[in-house]
């Protein structure tokens, strides 16, 4: 399998390692059962994504698309991080083999997932329930 340049440095050296005490918004994707699981922590100031960390359990295309869409929503405003596909991961990481898209579709679930959980925390219960973090072109969430 061959990976771009982009894919190897993100998985030699992902950006925003870690966790987030008291997140403001927390999304978990994935499942043991294929292997990639994807957290991700937010913390939100005035509807605007002030800092972002993930803890991924996967291979290095997970880890590289997690670190590689925590750098495109840090300082972005939420409006802006929702608009966040799996496409745009793929892109800025120069391609991904046909086999590992998935964890491009996990990458954007789990920055949904976790504003969703933001959303749910202040009240703003439609809002969460209006995205969908479900990935149904892959079967890692099933």
């Amino acid at each position: 399998m061959v990976y771009s340049e982009k894919v190897m440095e993100h998985f030699s050296n992902p950006h925003n390692v870690g966790e987030i005490e008291n997140a403001d918004g927390v999304g978990e994707v994935g499942n043991a059962k294929c292997g990639d699981i994807m957290k991700m922590y937010l913390k939100i100031d005035n509807g605007v994504i002030t800092d972002v960390k993930f803890k991924t359990f996967g291979c290095g295309a997970a880890i590289a698309t997690s670190s590689i869409a925590t750098d495109m929503i840090k300082g972005q405003p939420l409006s802006e991080a929702l608009k966040l596909t799996n496409k745009a991961v793929v892109e800025a990481l120069d391609g991904l083999p046909p086999v590992k898209l998935h964890c491009s579709v996990l990458a954007e679930q789990a920055v949904k997932a976790a504003i969703a959980d933001y959303y749910r925390k202040n009240g703003m219960n439609d809002e969460a329930d209006k995205l969908d973090v479900h990935c149904d072109d892959c079967e890692c969430c099933h």
